[in-house]
């Protein structure tokens, strides 16, 4: 069973699967979501970004972006937050704090 926290972070919305962070929603409808690296060209075809910080910094391999104009309807909301889930599936459980 999948644990969902919702945090408020940089002005926006995260959404944090099993401790770890999977989706970030952007004040202005865009959001950021972790991916598989190798699918990164893959999604860039469908419109997606590397995630960008500002000043010239990324995220880092797996994190891309995707405008609000990325997301018209529910289903492509429903195809980006799948690719996210479908890496946090795949990644590996996060170390625990002592």
């Amino acid at each position: 069973m999948q644990s969902v926290r919702e945090v408020h972070m940089f002005g926006g919305l995260g959404f944090m699967v099993n401790g770890k962070l999977a989706v970030f929603a952007h004040g202005d409808g865009g959001m950021w979501l972790r991916c598989t690296p190798s699918r990164v060209g893959e999604l860039e075809r469908k419109g997606a970004q590397c995630a960008d910080m500002g000043n010239g910094r990324n995220m880092g391999a797996g994190w891309v972006q995707v405008s609000a104009e990325q997301v018209p309807t529910e289903e492509t909301l429903d195809f980006w937050l799948d690719v996210a889930l479908d890496h946090h599936r795949s990644a590996t459980t996060p170390r625990r704090k002592r």
